[in-house]
């Protein structure tokens, strides 16, 4: 807050950000506690789901884009209003604050690249570490289609 309060600092965050910051500044005492409520609903229903160890979800809606694009202004045919709504499927699990990790999950016909999330319970840390060097030591998608790197000498 302290940084957007100063307009020479201001001036210098992208419209995306103020944007971000300007939105939250104008909601009520309510609308938080509203959505304090919604998120608590969303780690109680997930707390129950005992009958499982993982949740495997893409780590993305889209294949990556160009760099010109801040972002993908529709994905399908669903217009994106802003610039976090084309990786909202990261959210949950950061909302209700449980474990996940990222995996590669396989490429596109153009060689891009796809991700994964895998996402455990409250407190598995260890096991989804585990399960995910499991699941990447039986896929070895680096191996299959290795990313490009420089060369480069260690020092």
């Amino acid at each position: 807050m302290y940084l957007y309060a100063n307009p020479a600092n201001r001036s210098q965050m992208k419209a995306d950000l103020i944007w971000e910051i300007e939105r939250g500044l104008a909601l009520t005492a309510q609308q938080i506690h509203d959505a304090s409520v919604i998120r608590s609903a969303w780690f109680a229903e997930f707390a129950d789901m005992r009958n499982i160890d993982f949740l495997a979800l893409p780590s993305a809606q889209i294949f990556p884009f160009p760099a010109e694009w801040e972002w993908p202004k529709s994905i399908g045919n669903k217009p994106m209003d802003t610039y976090h709504r084309w990786m909202e499927v990261v959210v949950p699990a950061s909302l209700i604050g449980v474990p996940a990790l990222s995996l590669p999950a396989g490429f596109n016909d153009a060689g891009l690249p796809m991700g994964m999330q895998l996402i455990g319970r409250r407190g598995t840390d260890a096991q989804v570490l585990g399960a995910g060097q499991d699941y990447h030591l039986a896929a070895d998608w680096p191996g299959q289609r290795p990313p490009p790197v420089a060369d480069f000498a260690l020092s």
